[in-house]
Parts: C-alpha cells; sequence; structure tokens
C-alpha cells in the first residue's frame, strides 16, 4: 500500500492517521509547528487555555469515536450549583431565567425549521421578533457568529437544541484539550505513524508527496486555499473577540453569561475543572462575534461589561489577561439555501483530500473536524488500495 500523507497534526489530522493506521496503512503527518494541535493546543503555564472556549457535545460522533479506543480520557460537567449560577443578560439586566420565549423555541419537540428561510424569519412567525432576537444571540455559544438571525434557520435550531438540552451534552477535558492531542498522538504512534513535527509544508513539497502515495490536508480552509492554489476553497465563519482572564477568587461570581441583547458569552471554566489555574484562582473565557467592520476593542468593550455585571469587583481581582481576535478560525456557518452538503468537497480530485472544520461534512464545531477526518482517511485508503491491489481491484476496507 502506498503512504498516506497528513498535513496537519490537529483533531481533523490525527483522527485520519488514525483511521487509516488502523486499516494498516503507513501514514506521515506533516506538522507545521515544533507543537501538536491546532486549534485544540492547550497553552503551557499556569493558566491553561484554548484557543477560544472549547467543549464536547456527548451526543456528538466523536464523542463514541474517542471512548471506543480509550482516548476520551477523564471529562467533566458543570456541576448543579454551578449551573444554578448561569446568567442571561437581557435588556441591559442580568437575569436568573432566560425569556420564555427561548425555552419555547429550544426545546427539542418544536417544529422542524426550513433550511432555505434565515432564522430571524422563520423564528420570528413563531415567538415574536423579540423572542427571535433573544434565541439568535443566545445560539452564539456555539455560532461564534455576530448576526446569527441571518443564518439558514435548520442550521441555527440544531445549534440551538444541542447548546440549550437539559442536561447539557456539554463535557470538558480535564486539563485542557491538548490531554486528548496527546492520547491521539501516544494512539498514532503505537499505530506506528510517523510524526514529523517543525515540518512545513509548501507547494512543491505537496506535489512530491502526493506522487508518493495520496495527501489529507487537514489544516485551515485558508492555508489549504493557499497550499493547493485553489479560490473555490472559501467558506463563511466567524469573526470573534477573544478573552482570557485569571481573577482572584470570590464566592458569588456567576458560572457564564449569556448576553441576548447581542451576541456574546463569557464562561468561568475553573467551575468545571480546578486544574486550569493556580489554586485561588479563576480561569475565564468569552468570546464575541463582531461584524466585518467592527474593531477588536467593541468586543472587549462588550465582554467587559457582562463582566461587570457576572463578576462584581473583577477589575481589581485580575491576576492575567489575554484578548485576541479570531477571524474565519471559529467553523463553518451556513447561509439560507445551504447546508453542509454546500461546503467545500473533502475530495479535491488527484489523490488529494479535504479535512477540517470549514469543509462538507456534519456536526457542531469540532465534530466537522472528527468527520470530516475519517471521511478524508477512508477515501484516501480506497485510494491507496486501489494503486495497489492488482489490476486496479479495489480491495475491502475495515470501515470506521
Amino acid at each position: 500500500m502506498q503512504r498516506i500523507h497528513v498535513i496537519g497534526g490537529g483533531l481533523a489530522g490525527f483522527t485520519a492517521a488514525i483511521t487509516a493506521a488502523e486499516s494498516g496503512a503507513l501514514v506521515t503527518v506533516h506538522e507545521a509547528h515544533r507543537t501538536l494541535g491546532g486549534r485544540a493546543r492547550t497553552a503551557e503555564g499556569p493558566y491553561r487555555t484554548n484557543e477560544g472556549p472549547h467543549a464536547l457535545y456527548r451526543r456528538g460522533p466523536h464523542w463514541s469515536w474517542l471512548e471506543r479506543r480509550d482516548l476520551l480520557g477523564p471529562t467533566t460537567a458543570v456541576p448543579p450549583l454551578e449551573a444554578a449560577r448561569l446568567r442571561f443578560r437581557h435588556r441591559s439586566a442580568l437575569r436568573r431565567t432566560p425569556p420564555l420565549a427561548l425555552l419555547r423555541l429550544s426545546r427539542v419537540g418544536a417544529a422542524q425549521a426550513p433550511v432555505d428561510t434565515d432564522f430571524r424569519t422563520w423564528a420570528t412567525a413563531r415567538i415574536g421578533e423579540e423572542g427571535a432576537r433573544v434565541a439568535a444571540h443566545y445560539t452564539a455559544v456555539a455560532l461564534f457568529h455576530h448576526d446569527p438571525g441571518s443564518l439558514s434557520a435548520a442550521f441555527v435550531q440544531e445549534r440551538l437544541h444541542r447548546a440549550g438540552a437539559l442536561p447539557p451534552e456539554a463535557r470538558y477535558p480535564v486539563g485542557g484539550w491538548a490531554q486528548i492531542i496527546d492520547r491521539m498522538a501516544s494512539r498514532a504512534w503505537n499505530l506506528s505513524v510517523r510524526i514529523e513535527t517543525a515540518s512545513r509544508i509548501d507547494a512543491a513539497a505537496l506535489d512530491t508527496l502526493a506522487r508518493t502515495g495520496p495527501v489529507v490536508v487537514a489544516t485551515s480552509l485558508d492555508a489549504a486555499r493557499t497550499l493547493l492554489g485553489d479560490p473555490s476553497l472559501t467558506w463563511a465563519s466567524g469573526r470573534t473577540a477573544l478573552i482570557d482572564l485569571a481573577l482572584r477568587t470570590r464566592r458569588g461570581d456567576a458560572f457564564a453569561v449569556s448576553d441576548l441583547d447581542a451576541p456574546g458569552w463569557i464562561e468561568r471554566f475553573t467551575a468545571q475543572d480546578r486544574t486550569l489555574a493556580p489554586h485561588g484562582e479563576q480561569l475565564l473565557q468569552g468570546q464575541f462575534p463582531l461584524a466585518p467592520d467592527a474593531s477588536r476593542a467593541t468586543g472587549t468593550a462588550r465582554a467587559e461589561e457582562l463582566l461587570d455585571l457576572g463578576c462584581p469587583g473583577w477589575r481589581e481581582r485580575t491576576v492575567w489577561r489575554r484578548d485576541a481576535l479570531a477571524t474565519g478560525r471559529t467553523g463553518a456557518v451556513d447561509h439560507p439555501g445551504t447546508t453542509w452538503r454546500d461546503r467545500p468537497a473533502i475530495d479535491r480530485g488527484n489523490g488529494i483530500y479535504l479535512a477540517g472544520d470549514q469543509v462538507a461534512a456534519p456536526g457542531l464545531l469540532s465534530e466537522v473536524s472528527f468527520t470530516s477526518g475519517i471521511e478524508a482517511a477512508l477515501l484516501a485508503l480506497k485510494a491507496a488500495e486501489n494503486h495497489s491491489a492488482p489490476g486496479g481491484t479495489p480491495l475491502d476496507l475495515k470501515r470506521t
């Protein structure tokens, strides 16, 4: 069998590498950085932050995939007492309960939303304009988009159901996402996957690799577009101000504050995982979607408004802070009339396959990386087997 090359050592890349290696393929992972993980890296040092808020969802396909391979490791849920400290900003005031309209629309039994209508129009017809706006803003926790109401109603409703599920679906890897990446890298290593860090692949190197076997490009869509020289590799994503904050502990702080006046969310991640910050300190992470012409300062100001409401006295208690801007790095969003099937195809032809969180695969956020990584690996395996089999006859593959 030909060697399969995987470009990118993040979630999609290692999912593809493990899937291919489990079927007996020779696999090499090429990671441009000296450390593995991609957007699932966890910062070193006393504050174990990820690139933006991260969570696993129990109903997602990657949960069972990781669990079957003993790669999931310890995870934690939000303790019930902390969950009771979820707050909502509505009409500039802090509330303990969400508006009734949001509860009506988020229940699982609600009518199925259409693909070809925007969420704002569809929801307004059911719960009124104010309720539709509130529901759209709440989904920002799983969308990272400045105007969720303008997106496909079916796309937003699915995320509203999962983000608002009771009991909550969200689980958090203890110690940060790097723990999962480390276990995936160890699994790959034990399957004889060759892992090369500081291995930056350009167009010329890609051409050389493609002569020796199928290639899975498991990078961001922007990086894939440049590497493949393919201007069609575009899809809508979000532009989001990110904030990481360490505060001295104070009883009474909110667990999380969902902004229903504008898309935004801030969460105290040490509420569920005390290992993320030193004793006596709390780690908060937040994301505030921005319009294309809005400055990062706009997102920062909105974050500070939510902190004023949910964590009184936070400025005097701050011991560490980091602000960042993520552009096109928060997963795909689908506009009316489109679904995940319309996103850039995994099979790019000539033995090149695409994986990542903005390509044609179903799921919520990181789930897209997992599902596309598996599909890209299966296609690469089939191509490698066809090339190796006598007369080009496909061999049987063990599906994941």
